[in-house]
Parts: structure tokens; C-alpha cells; sequence
């Protein structure tokens, strides 16, 4: 296990080793073990749950799982900001494409949260703030330095 080198803010080490990893960890048992219920409420309508839908849920549940795991324990195991910028970053990337995923439903899904269901909230309003989090982490709010954008010789 690598050095901790510094003590982070408690907002970044709740949000990033506590609950993201568990709302993470709930959407991999809806996607999982609740599939029809996890379709309704990202379609907003009923859709059957055939053979191959539930293999591609499956799948989204362990990605999920990654995604829980990857982000409580690598950041866990280290206090490097290098290792964190670098996971943090990764995420945010993921954030920008879990949000296009929803674009199918329509511009509304974004911006209409009387529109929302249960769903919504976690794909839309808790990865706006999961990305905002990993922006401000980025940015180096809160860390008493100004994130770097090269490595120091």
C-alpha cells in the first residue's frame, strides 16, 4: 500500500470513498436483482425483460460494482493527489457519458426534475453533483494547492 502523503478535505474523502461507492452499490442491485423495476424507471414506461436485456443489465451491475470497488478502494489505499486526479478524472468522463446515455428520452430529462422519477435523480441530479465534486477535486478547491497540470521534475 502506497504512502499517505496527504490528508484530504472530509467532503471529497464522504462523498468519493463513502457515498458514491454506495449509491453505486445500489444501482448495481437494481440493475442486477431488480431489472424490471430498474427498465421501468429508466424508460419511464414498462418494458419486458427479455434474455438478452437482462445479460446487458447483468453487465451494467458489475460496472457498476467496478465502479463502487475502483473508487472506494484505489482511493482509499492512497493519499497521492496523482492518484486521485487520475481516478477523479476518469470518472468525470464516465459522468459526461452516463449523462449522454439518457439523451434519448429528450432535452426535458435534464433540466425537468418535476418530470423525474426515482431513477432520474440517481442519473441525472446525483451525477451532476458527483461531477461537480470531481471539477471542484480537479480544480484543487478545498486542497490549499491549485491543481497541477504537468508533473513536478
Amino acid at each position: 500500500m502506497a504512502p499517505r502523503q496527504s490528508v484530504l478535505p472530509l467532503a471529497y474523502r464522504a462523498f468519493f470513498l463513502i457515498i458514491e461507492p454506495i449509491s453505486a452499490l445500489v444501482g448495481a442491485f437494481y440493475a442486477h436483482f431488480r431489472q424490471r423495476d430498474y427498465l421501468a424507471m429508466t424508460t419511464h414506461g414498462p418494458v419486458p425483460v427479455r434474455l438478452g436485456t437482462s445479460i446487458v443489465l447483468s453487465q451494467l451491475a458489475n460496472l457498476y460494482l467496478l465502479f463502487a470497488l475502483n473508487e472506494a478502494l484505489v482511493l482509499r489505499s492512497t493519499g497521492d493527489l496523482r492518484v486521485w486526479r487520475t481516478v477523479l478524472f476518469v470518472l468525470l468522463v464516465a459522468d459526461f457519458g452516463h449523462l449522454y446515455s439518457v439523451s434519448g428520452l429528450g432535452s426535458w430529462v435534464y433540466w425537468d426534475v418535476t418530470r423525474w422519477n426515482a431513477i432520474d435523480f440517481g442519473n441525472i441530479l446525483f451525477v451532476y453533483l458527483g461531477a461537480s465534486m470531481r471539477i471542484a477535486f480537479l480544480s484543487g478547491v478545498g486542497l490549499g494547492t491549485p491543481a497541477k497540470s504537468k508533473k513536478a521534475a
